[in-house]
């Protein structure tokens, strides 16, 4: 297995890093869930339906703890927390502030679990795992 990406060149005139050439990964289709649930059924003793179950209450149970301001960390995996999208430009002041008004949305983001190596240096352990065999598209 690897990791497949492609050159892009930056265009964008006003960077700092102009014309200078960077890799970009490149995804070849989608895996859901129910298709991550058939491998994973063939890898373990516990059957399709019941990996469905367990997937289903996670992103429920993901949801609720998110809405009551929780962060979900997943271990080996990173941690979920919610940001809140504003309306540009803000309010003048705190009491001009009110939420139907200055707030556009919610979004959840993502932080990779991070660990320290034997060097003291701090790595995504997710990413190494996953990152070790990088190709070329």
């Amino acid at each position: 297995m690897a990791v497949l990406y492609r050159l892009s060149q930056n265009k964008m005139s006003t960077s700092k890093a102009y014309g200078k050439w960077f890799a970009q990964a490149v995804m070849t289709g989608t895996i859901d869930t129910d298709a991550l649930a058939e491998i994973m059924q063939s890898n373990c003793t516990v059957k399709k339906a019941d990996i469905l179950a367990v997937i289903s209450e996670l992103i429920e149970t993901m949801q609720n703890e998110l809405q009551n301001s929780k962060r979900v960390k997943l271990n080996g995996l990173g941690a979920f927390k919610l940001g809140i999208e504003n309306e540009p430009g803000g309010a003048a002041t705190a009491a001009d502030f009110s939420a139907g008004k200055n707030i556009k949305g919610l979004h959840v983001l993502f932080q990779p679990e991070v660990k320290t190596d034997t060097t003291g240096q701090r790595r995504k352990t997710f990413n190494d795992q996953i990152g070790r065999a990088v190709q070329q598209e």
